[in-house]
């Protein structure tokens, strides 16, 4: 992304050039988001399986993984030093988010606002086969809002859970050892809901949903077509095109 703000808060599309257009596709994230996504995308998978082997450590798995490994000594140091990376990204992540938002005030479109809302019952009611409006969404709709936001607690819970059990010791020496024992219960949980939702829910959405299977690669590329743009954020589109008509104005009337 170099210069441009992060991609939780994007308002609109960046582009190559000032109409935003480049043939039929527009330029949807720049390095990087493209980059953040990918080291997230290796994080969490490297967490989630040296984390629920801990967990489920009497799965045949598991322990196929363990023997691998050498043990659950360097299981454990694998995962913490996985866990580090991702607590870098986070503190990267709202870094940026608080830079664009607060130093150069732009919009956060991650942000849920009334017309996710509408849209979300909108949706909704279309789903269970009533009359009701097609959802016109803007940069980012409802659905990817959510999981973002939930991305963001989930990761919270996490990573203070996941610190109580790193130094359990130096934690009791302030708190009472049952604070211990719930980490254990809400960080375990919380990763497999956090798998559950990734699996289930995300894979779908950007591989399995029709119209996007066998995968949405605008996430690698950057770019997202023409077509998709219009149906899928068409009031974000709708928006470059008003913008692009106000560029293109003053060049119409100096030719006049």
């Amino acid at each position: 992304m170099n210069n441009e703000m992060p991609a939780a808060a994007q308002n609109t599309a960046k582009s190559d050039n000032k109409t935003g257009l480049r043939g039929e596709t527009f330029m949807r994230f720049g390095l990087r988001p493209r980059l953040e996504h990918i080291i997230l995308m290796i994080t969490f998978v490297a967490l989630a399986v040296t984390g629920l082997a801990q967990k489920y450590y009497t799965a045949s798995l598991s322990q196929w993984l363990l023997d691998q490994v050498g043990g659950i000594g360097n299981l454990r140091m694998m995962h913490r030093t996985f866990a580090a990376v991702l607590v870098l990204g986070m503190v990267y992540h709202l870094g940026l988010v608080f830079y664009s938002v607060f130093i150069k005030h732009n919009n956060p479109a991650m942000l849920p606002t009334l017309e996710d809302t509408r849209d979300t019952i909108n949706q909704l009611k279309r789903d269970l086969g009533l009359k009701a409006p097609k959802p016109q969404y803007g940069r980012y709709d409802y659905r990817q809002k959510f999981e973002y936001i939930g991305l963001m607690c989930g990761g919270a819970i996490l990573i203070v859970t996941g610190f109580i059990l790193a130094f359990p010791v130096a934690v009791t020496s302030f708190v009472s050892g049952q604070v211990v024992a719930a980490a254990v219960e809400f960080h375990g949980n919380e990763a497999t809901l956090a798998v559950l939702v990734i699996t289930i829910w995300h894979l779908y959405d950007v591989v399995f949903k029709p119209g996007i299977f066998p995968g949405d690669v605008s996430i690698f590329t950057g770019r997202i077509s023409k077509k998709r743009m219009m149906a899928e954020h068409a009031r974000e589109y709708a928006e470059i095109q008003k913008r692009e008509k106000v560029l293109l104005t003053p060049a119409v009337e100096g030719q006049e």
